[in-house]
């Protein structure tokens, strides 16, 4: 059974479902690549990414390194005015059903000089010299072998794409979300001093794959906080180091812990943080009920002026406001990022890009943002959490769900 989470919220007048229709989200991604090739006079993309791959033609690879996929890693080929992709994949029980045959290729090895021929001859057998090609990873080979075609990066089209949600992309994400949260409800339920850092990593790594997750995308973090930013890691920007990496470090009575992690499930990132406090009685003080509350009213002055129109920059002078003039956010991070097929991705809300930036940046139907800011008290640690919302034709809906414990009060 599905809740009805999205309550009749709508992006592009079409109803957000309760679980996505992957075939239909695959092509309606597909025609969105078909557009911005139009739009912008690109002729073709020659995707090497694992994640621009999957965008393009809906196919799993074995999880590997994100960005490469290992020495096998699959190729999308995207010609501007053909009704589909082509795949090139050693990888073909990954492949959707609806894929049409006639595009699906063995496997290229654009890594190799032994295999950049094969390469060379099929791009070949798609493009005319000197056609456009936006392209979001080139390898040695490439660029000593193919400088009859002009180069663009991808990002350009790939964003463009990307940056609006379907009613399904935002489904789905819906879907990664509620897996993460209920994996860390358990791990939640768990926790208490004794316990090791690694222990709560075991915890949630088992518990997503029991309920369908089918990769793991961040290292889970369980970052104990220090109460002033000179106890922790130095750092070159001089503001908090975070995140740093989970250990074997024994959790103890009281210990503040931030807490990151996100998985992958059917293509799409999910993203979840919280701060939780270490103890058998969780009971936080006063001064911790307040950071979160203030935490809270950051987020809450932002959501209540998002919707289609509103600026980056608006949305950022708002929590900015809300919070007596402080950025409320880390200096290497930022108060919302995006997220998709990659765990971060646009739009980004509150860079250092400056004010031009964040002015141009207007939301639109089917955005997603992961609002994360940082309240921090020196000498008294802080609060971070993160909440997932999309923006919808009139306004936004929410994604994320789980409770904010120990503070007992719900998403």
């Amino acid at each position: 059974m599905v809740d009805d989470w999205a309550a009749g919220a709508t992006i592009g007048g079409v109803a957000i479902p309760g679980l996505p229709d992957m075939a239909r989200m695959r092509a309606d991604r597909y025609a969105k690549l078909q557009g911005q090739l139009e739009a912008q006079g690109v002729d073709g993309l020659v995707l090497l990414g694992s994640a621009d791959v999957a965008y393009a033609t809906g196919a799993d690879a074995p999880g590997e390194d994100s960005g490469r996929a290992g020495l096998f890693r699959a190729v999308a080929v995207v010609v501007r005015g053909e009704s589909a992709p082509h795949l090139y994949t050693a990888f073909w029980d990954g492949v959707p059903d609806e894929f049409p045959a006639d595009h699906l290729h063995g496997p290229l090895f654009p890594d190799l000089d032994d295999g950049i021929e094969h390469f060379v001859h099929a791009l070949n057998g798609h493009f005319s010299s000197g056609a456009t090609l936006g392209v979001d990873d080139q390898t040695y080979p490439m660029l000593r072998t193919l400088g009859h075609f002009t180069w663009t990066d991808a990002t350009a089209v790939l964003g463009a794409a990307k940056i609006l949600k379907t009613v399904d992309e935002v489904s789905a994400i819906r879907e990664a979300q509620r897996i993460t949260e209920q994996a860390m409800d358990t791990v939640r339920e768990v926790l208490r001093p004794g316990l090791r850092q690694t222990d709560l990593s075991g915890i949630f790594l088992r518990r997503i794959f029991e309920l369908g997750a089918t990769a793991n995308a961040i290292d889970p973090i369980w970052q104990v906080m220090t109460p002033t930013k000179a106890e922790g890691p130095w750092t070159v920007h001089g503001d908090l180091a975070y995140p740093t990496s989970t250990t074997d470090r024994i959790l103890r009575e009281g210990d503040i812990i931030w807490v990151d992690a996100g998985i992958c499930h059917q293509g799409y990132a999910s993203d979840f943080g919280r701060t939780w406090i270490t103890t058998a009685h969780p009971s936080p003080t006063d001064r911790q009920t307040s950071q979160f509350q203030r935490w809270q009213a950051v987020v809450d002055a932002a959501r209540d002026i998002l919707k289609p129109g509103v600026s980056a920059l608006e949305l950022g002078r708002a929590a900015i406001a809300m919070n007596d003039g402080v950025k409320p956010w880390m200096e290497h991070f930022y108060l919302a990022h995006g997220i998709g097929t990659d765990s971060a991705e646009m739009p980004l809300i509150g860079t250092d890009l400056g004010e031009g930036f964040d002015g141009s940046l207007i939301m639109g139907p089917g955005m997603v943002l992961v609002f994360e800011p940082v309240i921090w008290e020196e000498g008294y640690a802080g609060y971070r959490s993160e909440d997932i919302v999309a923006v919808t034709d009139t306004g936004w809906v929410q994604l994320s769900g789980l409770r904010y414990d120990p503070f007992e009060v719900a998403a």
